[in-house]
C-alpha cells in the first residue's frame, strides 16, 4: 500500500530531514507544494487534505493554522511545533512512554511529536515516576548540552559562517528565564508537580543531545540506590528498539572517562545511563536532536500509527 504524505515547512530543518528518510521509502508518495504556492492557503489546505500522514514543520501560530486547515477526518496530523505538546486531546508521539502509548498513537488523528530536551527528560524521569522511587513533588533540575542546529536556521547559519564569531566558540547557556518552552510537556509527560530547573547549553558541534539529571538518593523511596534506579529504567525499557539502557558501572560507556554527547548521531536511538555512588547518582540520555528528538521520532509515531514496521525507513 502507498501512503500519501505531505510536510507543510518542508524547508525547514526537520521537514527536510524527514523528506530524506520518506523518499527513498517504496510504501510513501510524497506530496510537494509548488515553490512559489508555499504561502497559498488553498494550496496548503489541498495537500493536507490530501495527504493520509501530514506533518507541520512550522511555528506554533502556523501550525494552529494548518490544523485548522484539515476537514479530512481520515488525515493523521504530527506535529513538530510546541504548539499543542500538552493538549489532553493530541497524543505525546513518544510510543516508549507507558505500555498504553502505541495503541493511543494507532488510534488517534491527531499527534504531537516531543521536543528533543524533554525526549530524553521524560525517558528519564517517567519510570522512576511509576515506579513509586522518586515523588511527582519532587523538585529536579536538569542539564543539556546540544549541537547548534536545534536552533533552526538561523542559527545554524551563525555556526557556520565564515568567519566564525569567537563568540560561538565557547558553549553557550541560555534559556536563563527558566521558562524553556519544553519545561510545560517536561512536567505534564512525567507528572511532576514542580517545575525542574532546566539549564540548556548550545556548543560548537552540528548535532547530538545530552540530557544529566542529578539525584541525591535521599530524594528518593528509602533503600533506593544506583542499582535499584538502573534496574527501574530497564525493566520500563524492556524490549524497546530505540532506547537502550546502558550497562551500570561499564568503562566502555565513556570515552577515556569522557561522555560523548555525540554517540547516537545519525540514528534514532536515546541511550540511557545511570553514573552514582553511595550517595548520589546522576542519570543521563543522549540522542541525535535532529533524529530521535525530532524528525526520526515523527516518522517512527508515524509508522505506529499506519501499523506499519516501526523501523521502516529508520
Amino acid at each position: 500500500m502507498s501512503w500519501k504524505v505531505y510536510v507543510d515547512g518542508q524547508e525547514g530543518t526537520t521537514g527536510l530531514r524527514i523528506h530524506e528518510l520518506l523518499a527513498r521509502r517504496g510504501d510513501v508518495q510524497l506530496l510537494r507544494i509548488d515553490p512559489e504556492r508555499r504561502k497559498d492557503t488553498a494550496e496548503r489546505a489541498r495537500l493536507l487534505n490530501l495527504a493520509d500522514v501530514a506533518f507541520l514543520c512550522l511555528p506554533d501560530a502556523a501550525a494552529r493554522e494548518a490544523v485548522a486547515l484539515v476537514t479530512n477526518p481520515d488525515t493523521c496530523v504530527i506535529d513538530a511545533s510546541t504548539a499543542h505538546r500538552t493538549a489532553a486531546d493530541w497524543v505525546f508521539g513518544l510510543p516508549e512512554l507507558t505500555p498504553g502509548q502505541r495503541d493511543a498513537l494507532r488510534r488517534t488523528k491527531r499527534i504531537t511529536n516531543p521536543g528533543c530536551h524533554s525526549t530524553a527528560f521524560i525517558l528519564l524521569i517517567r519510570p522512576l515516576i511509576d515506579a513509586g522511587l522518586l515523588g511527582a513533588d519532587s523538585a529536579l533540575s536538569a542539564y543539556s548540552i546540544t549541537g547548534y542546529s536545534g536552533g533552526g536556521r538561523k542559527m545554524i547559519e551563525q555556526y557556520e559562517a565564515i568567519p566564525v564569531a569567537a563568540r560561538l566558540d565557547s558553549p553557550r547557556p541560555y534559556g536563563l528565564s527558566l521558562a524553556h518552552k519544553h519545561i510545560p510537556e517536561m512536567m505534564s509527560r512525567t507528572g511532576l508537580t514542580h517545575r525542574p530547573i532546566f539549564m540548556p547549553v548550545v556548543a560548537s558541534f552540528y548535532k547530538g543531545l545530552s540530557v544529566s539529571v542529578p539525584l541525591h538518593f535521599s530524594m528518593l523511596r528509602a533503600g533506593t540506590d544506583a542499582r535499584a534506579v538502573h534496574a527501574t529504567l530497564r525493566r520500563h525499557y524492556e524490549g524497546e528498539r530505540y532506547v537502550r539502557v546502558m550497562p551500570l558501572d561499564d568503562a566502555t560507556n565513556l570515552d577515556d572517562g569522557y561522555f560523548d554527547v555525540q554517540a547516537c548521531n545519525d540514528t534514532n536511538l536515546c541511550e540511557l545511563f545511570v553514573f552514582g555512588n553511595r550517595e548520589q547518582a546522576v542519570m543521563m540520555a543522549r540522542l541525535d536532536n535532529l533524529g530521535k528528538g525530532a524528525s526520526g521520532a515523527a516518522v517512527q509515531s508515524m509508522n505506529v500509527h499506519l501499523g506499519v514496521d516501526e523501523g521502516l525507513g529508520l
